[in-house]
């Protein structure tokens, strides 16, 4: 078990250094940006190459999968955020809540820019935003959700939307959909590891039992409780995770021949479990003043 500590994520397909390249050009064709972040770990879910590329437009801050995360910690992100200089909004795109106030925000980021246009006589001329993110947070359910109907491919893995699509929400606003895109190194090994929890990495690519352990390190630190309750876990606590995910294995009745656990089996179900909320609102990350 040993190795559980020593891989490393990296994955950087070679349709994101396109996607970059698009979104660069695109900017002079949009009047704002939106980036759609993952609430449950908006730093690590932010790609900084996003914040460098779109430094020039307004940016709205979309906290998606609000559902999943701790209420109070995104209230504390929300608030961070905004003290950043970005508008910020809370919201679940499956459901749609929180996006009411969506529309509203857009013309408040671009009011100058609505004033400009009125005076050159082009008044109500459509706003347009450029939607971006990593893979996996939301953009293509979020734009959905706005369009009213289903208009862009939806799916829960990394890498569907792979060109740029506009798509027309009303009320003169005008959305640009770009493919996900990731950087090329994670400096911070445990932004990796998040990126591998919520999906925005290729399973494939991965080692699962080695992602499932590193998850069960944060929930015994930070949610203990959790873990005890959706896997009936009792006097864990001086344990190692690796044998948490043993009793896991064990408590399910995951086995193979010989009495060990099917491993494969109990990491799959661990991650799914992480992915589906079953283990109840978990925020993995807290504002940099509130650490």
């Amino acid at each position: 078990m040993s190795d559980f500590q020593k891989q490393t994520v990296q994955w950087f397909p070679g349709h994101m250094a396109k996607t970059r390249r698009l979104i660069k050009e695109s900017l002079s064709m949009v009047d704002a940006v939106t980036e759609i972040l993952d609430a449950r770990m908006p730093l690590a879910s932010r790609n900084p190459e996003i914040g460098e590329l779109t430094a020039s437009k307004p940016r709205i801050i979309l906290l998606n999968k609000c559902d999943m995360a701790d209420e109070k910690t995104t209230a504390e992100w929300i608030k961070y955020f905004k003290s950043c200089g970005f508008e910020a909004l809370a919201a679940d795109c499956r459901s749609g809540r929180g996006l009411n106030n969506y529309q509203q925000l857009v013309r408040k980021v671009l009011a100058e820019k609505i004033k400009s246009n009125n005076e050159k006589g082009m008044v109500g001329k459509a706003l347009r935003v450029m939607v971006v993110g990593i893979p996996n947070t939301g953009k293509s359910s979020f734009i959905n959700k706005m369009a009213g109907r289903v208009r862009a491919k939806v799916a829960d893995k990394p890498g569907v939307t792979r060109s740029n699509q506009w798509f027309n929400i009303g009320n003169g606003i005008e959305l640009l959909d770009t493919p996900g895109v990731l950087w090329p190194k994670f400096d911070d090994p445990a932004v990796g590891d998040m990126l591998a929890f919520i999906g925005s990495v290729k399973d494939s690519v991965l080692d699962s039992e080695t992602m499932a352990v590193r998850l069960i390190d944060i929930l015994k630190r930070d949610y203990p409780d959790r873990l005890a309750q959706r896997y009936k876990l009792d006097n864990f606590s001086d344990s190692e995770s690796w044998e948490i995910f043993e009793m896991i294995g064990r408590k399910r009745g995951m086995l193979i021949r010989g009495g060990e656990i099917d491993s494969e089996r109990v990491a799959a179900t661990l991650l799914d479990e992480y992915r589906g909320g079953k283990l109840g609102r978990i925020s993995m990350e807290k504002p940099p003043e509130s650490n």
